[in-house]
């Protein structure tokens, strides 16, 4: 196993360069270093010594990918590439590119907090409510409450999450006066501004994990050690709990492991609508002011978490399935 997290981890980096240069290369050839100065300073009628300045205060006044020796000396300077993407790799992040912004590396880490504090309990409760609905269903197939059933999930499903925020924050909100609209408090008093936009954000999601893990139950109780734990007189949500469960575990940990990267990244609607400040909030708010360096930032802390998921997934299916080898 030891081998094969290796080899991954070494497929991983091919990967993460790829991206980088991606990445990289289409943002500077859609925009130059002058063109992201006036976005930054205001419009086209910036003047030239002001573009200039914007460019050496952030260190686009460097050469691209080439380095060139400077007249009369051997020295060399570094490159905007080197700067601004390879020192992604060090988790160096660097400045945003407005003029207000400061440290990346800084906002991330404080950011991240707050979407691990929304994002943590909706992923357990997530996979915990999901499953246990989907089991649910399945005790009763085909009876009213799992044609009812079906039908809620699909009604869910079909429901835009901007649906679900608007009506959760009207009633809860405004005329029940249960939750606070928007905002963010520390500490303890999170727990008031964090209930509202979990529980709405796994409403959205209910539907389509519990309909997804409804199918696969479905497909495990025609089996044969299905029949035969029945035979031992076994109860019937003992064989769902015990033994479909059990063997249905690769698409839930497949589907709630997909879902890990949002755990860290922050969810872009929720967090914007309810005013909280974690990393969703500050992409939605780097994407508004085009500043550049930040969604590279975040495209490339992205990547990385999802090779770094897929590869826990993969640990995590030869613990649920002893059939599986990692070679």
């Amino acid at each position: 196993m030891l081998g094969y997290i290796a080899r991954r981890i070494a497929y991983g980096v091919l990967i993460l360069l790829g991206v980088n240069l991606a990445t990289f290369f289409l943002f500077f050839t859609v925009n130059t270093p002058d063109d992201m100065a006036r976005l930054n300073l205001g419009g086209k009628r910036v003047t030239q010594e002001a573009i200039e300045k914007w460019k050496v205060e952030r260190g686009y006044d460097k050469p691209l990918y080439v380095n060139r020796a400077k007249e009369g000396t051997a020295q060399v300077t570094e490159t905007i590439f080197w700067e601004r993407s390879v020192s992604l790799f060090a988790l160096d992040f660097g400045r945003a590119d407005g003029e207000s912004a400061g440290n990346i590396g800084h906002e991330v880490a404080t950011r991240m907090w707050v979407s691990l504090q929304m994002a943590l309990p909706l992923f357990v409760l997530q996979v915990f409510a999901s499953t246990a609905f989907a089991l649910l269903l399945v005790m009763f197939r085909h009876s009213r409450l799992d044609f009812w059933g079906v039908v809620a999930c699909v009604l869910m499903l079909s429901i835009s999450s901007l649906f679900y925020i608007i009506v959760g924050q009207y009633l809860f909100s405004r005329v029940m006066k249960l939750a606070p609209i928007s905002g963010y408090a520390a500490g303890l008093d999170a727990v008031k501004f964090l209930v509202l936009p979990v529980l709405l954000s796994l409403v959205a999601r209910l539907g389509g994990e519990a309909r997804l893990y409804r199918a696969m139950f479905l497909e495990e109780i025609g089996r044969d050690y299905v029949r035969t734990a029945r035979a031992k007189g076994l109860a019937e949500w003992t064989v769902l709990a015990r033994h479909v469960l059990r063997n249905a575990l690769i698409p839930i940990i497949t589907s709630a492991g997909a879902y890990l990267p949002y755990v860290f990244l922050g969810s872009l609607v929720f967090e914007s609508f309810f005013g909280l400040p974690g990393l969703g909030a500050y992409v939605i708010e780097a994407i508004g002011k085009q500043d550049f360096a930040i969604v590279r930032t975040m495209v490339f802390l992205g990547s990385l978490l999802y090779i770094a998921t897929y590869i826990l997934i993969d640990i995590a299916y030869s613990w649920a399935d002893p059939r599986v080898r990692l070679a």
